[in-house]
């Protein structure tokens, strides 16, 4: 009986301990994953200053509103309560079902839309507000992208690095706060030796 019994709490230990390396494999490998990719995008909060100098670039801005790299959803929600309708598209589906739940929590769900999606599988070209929380292997690459499918009406705000081609119409914050805002309409026709970007017409 005796053995029949530590058996029962062996068996119930290594459920336990299965069960436990399971739930935490889920939530922790969307935070991994990404660091094993060819560019790695981590997730790093914005701060509030980075927020407050975000906002002060979509100043007299009107249109639709995209977060490349959302992360748990701060700067959608931001530009919602500014009357933007805003979207976010973030590859970790742990951030992005908080990013909803904040969204609901704070009353603009109505005005947002976050996304499970890996952005260069994603055509940006409907958007005329692009908001960047960049790495600078990916801004090369990222540059040319958005350079092909925006319209030309189009503002880039970069956040932390800037693009290493365009030179920025607005600047404001400092460090790490630091904000690059980037027209189209002023950006199309830069050349770049390390992308040979074939400059387009005017706009």
């Amino acid at each position: 009986e005796a053995g029949s019994r530590r058996r029962s709490w062996g068996l119930l230990v290594t459920a336990g301990v299965g069960g436990t390396l399971v739930a935490l494999y889920a939530v922790v490998t969307p935070f991994v994953t990404p660091a094993l990719r060819k560019v790695c995008l981590p997730f790093v909060p914005a701060t509030s200053t980075q927020i407050q100098n975000v906002l002060k670039m979509l100043e007299n801005r009107s249109g639709s509103l995209v977060d490349i790299g959302s992360g748990d959803g701060r700067i959608v929600i931001a530009a919602a309560k500014r009357g933007f309708k805003a979207v976010g598209y973030e590859l970790n589906p742990w951030l992005v079902w908080y990013s909803r739940y904040r969204a609901r929590r704070d009353g603009v769900h109505q005005n947002t839309k976050f996304y499970i999606s890996d952005l260069w599988k994603v055509s940006f070209s409907h958007y005329t507000n692009v908001v960047v929380f960049g790495v600078p292997q990916m801004m090369p690459q990222l540059e040319k992208k958005l350079e092909e499918e925006l319209e030309c009406n189009a503002r880039i705000i970069a956040c932390r690095f800037p693009f290493p081609c365009w030179i920025p119409d607005h600047t404001t914050g400092e460090g790490i706060d630091t904000v690059w805002a980037y027209d189209l309409k002023h950006s199309r026709g830069c050349e770049t030796k390390s992308l040979e970007i074939t400059p387009e017409a005017e706009c």
